[in-house]
């Protein structure tokens, strides 16, 4: 069953839009089985439907299907390549991160005290997908983030690492390092550690 819609899927790639009719004569099922599978698919959110064509006569009309957005390939690792490449070559050495940092991680609102920044901290990484969280450690607190919202393009950049520690460190106003990276825990989940630089 997996197999049929993954054959939908590329089926769809190839020619952009399709009825269930068409893919039923393509894979050698029934109409009625094709739109079994298109519906799952659409729940899945990796194809929906595009238009309707109306039908000569009486019956339904046609749906016809195409890929979703999600499904689609992208070009995001390329980009991200090019982007962190220019932005090195062109910046100084001291602060390559600098410019983008606040276009992407915001500003944190004034904080009264350590604790509250912290949490806010927490919660604009959270937002950005880093499953962040804090903890007290004996020479200062620790971040901690349970997913790289980066992973997929991090082999091609490890610069990516240095563009958190600079953003943890304008964050907290303190300098930070990474004292882990990508290791498991105890229970085997992957985690990145960061921990303030005690002055």
């Amino acid at each position: 069953m997996q197999n049929t819609r993954q054959q939908i899927l590329i089926y769809l790639e190839k020619q952009q839009t399709a009825s269930a009719n068409e893919i039923g004569r393509i894979l050698h099922m029934t109409a009625a089985n094709a739109r079994h599978h298109l519906g799952l698919l659409i729940e899945q959110g990796l194809v929906e439907v595009i238009h309707q064509q109306k039908t000569r006569g009486r019956g339904r009309p046609t749906l016809m299907y195409t890929l979703a957005q999600s499904a689609m390939q992208d070009n995001l690792d390329l980009l991200v390549d090019a982007l962190l490449k220019a932005l090195l070559q062109n910046s100084n050495a001291g602060q390559p991160f600098g410019p983008i940092i606040p276009l992407l991680f915001g500003q944190v609102p004034g904080a009264k005290n350590t604790l509250q920044r912290l949490n806010q901290i927490v919660q604009r990484l959270n937002e950005m997908k880093y499953r962040a969280r804090w903890e007290a450690s004996p020479t200062g607190p620790r971040l901690i983030f349970h997913h790289c919202p980066y992973a997929s393009v991090l082999a091609e950049n490890p610069e990516l690492c240095q563009m958190d520690v600079a953003a943890l460190s304008v964050l907290l106003g303190a300098p930070v390092e990474q004292i882990a990276q990508l290791e498991r825990d105890s229970k085997g989940v992957t985690r990145c550690i960061f921990a303030a630089i005690p002055r």
